[in-house]
């Protein structure tokens, strides 16, 4: 690290402020990008995202198998949580379901003749 002295504080000064502007500027881009996680869709808006027919989602909603918000008569979803349910759906792997529940791996090499 560098010795500041008297005379050299005005350059380590204007060094420090452009740092700093860079990481305000940094961070005032990811804060535009997160408000787009929390998108509010109309029933229609769900639908076109998740490329199911509107009566589809309506049915999958009385079922209770979609996350909604519900205000009046009108159905509201939030972009994330649309994002999330499709993950929880998502089917394992042979493997990944052997790695969970730990099976046994059989040796076919030590088969009895």
């Amino acid at each position: 690290m560098e010795i500041l002295t008297f005379d050299k504080l005005p350059e380590a000064i204007s060094k420090l402020l452009e740092k700093v502007n860079h990481i305000e500027a940094l961070l005032a881009g990811q804060q535009q990008q997160q408000p787009g996680q929390d998108d509010l869709f109309t029933i229609t808006q769900a639908a076109k995202f998740l490329n199911l027919a509107v009566p589809t989602l309506y049915s999958k909603v009385s079922r209770k198998e979609i996350p909604v918000n519900k205000q009046g008569k009108r159905l509201y979803f939030y972009k994330s949580e649309l994002e999330e349910w499709i993950k929880r759906g998502r089917k394992h792997t042979f493997s990944e379901l052997r790695e969970n529940i730990q099976l046994p791996r059989k040796n076919f090499s030590s088969r009895r003749k």
